[in-house]
């Protein structure tokens, strides 16, 4: 742990202390929140899921919108990267392929604010070749 010297560098470490606590509190009931899984295997980070995983953390904290973002492995669409999977309390999970920051913008304006469907959803019924 770094050396607190000053009043900001005491306050970060606040924030991040109570940003982990608030984390760990959603964790205990999670089907309360809507839900977003980012998946981050290999495909996914070399599509850019770590900066939709971020886009969405931060934007959603910024509208003050409760939501628990978690991230998983491989969801088996490779060639949909990133993906996510999207699930709203009381409502089937969606899954969402090629989520930049501009689609995860508007996943959050339309499917989470609106309850309204957004191009890119994967199937359910999606097999992939080896199925």
């Amino acid at each position: 742990m770094n050396k607190i010297k000053s009043l900001a560098d005491l306050k970060k470490l606040k924030e991040e202390v109570q940003s982990k606590i608030k984390l760990r509190e959603k964790g205990d009931n999670p089907d309360n929140l809507i839900q977003i899984k980012v998946s981050m295997a290999t495909c996914g980070i070399a599509s850019g899921a770590k900066d939709t995983m971020n886009f969405f953390i931060e934007e959603l904290d910024h509208q003050g919108i409760d939501a628990l973002i978690t991230q998983t492995g491989c969801m088996g669409f490779c060639y949909a990267e990133p993906t996510i999977e999207l699930t709203i309390p009381g409502k089937q999970p969606v899954i969402y392929g090629w989520v930049d920051k501009a689609k995860a913008q508007e996943i959050i304006d339309k499917h989470i604010k609106l309850n309204e469907l957004v191009d890119g959803i994967i199937p359910v019924s999606y097999k992939t070749i080896d199925e």
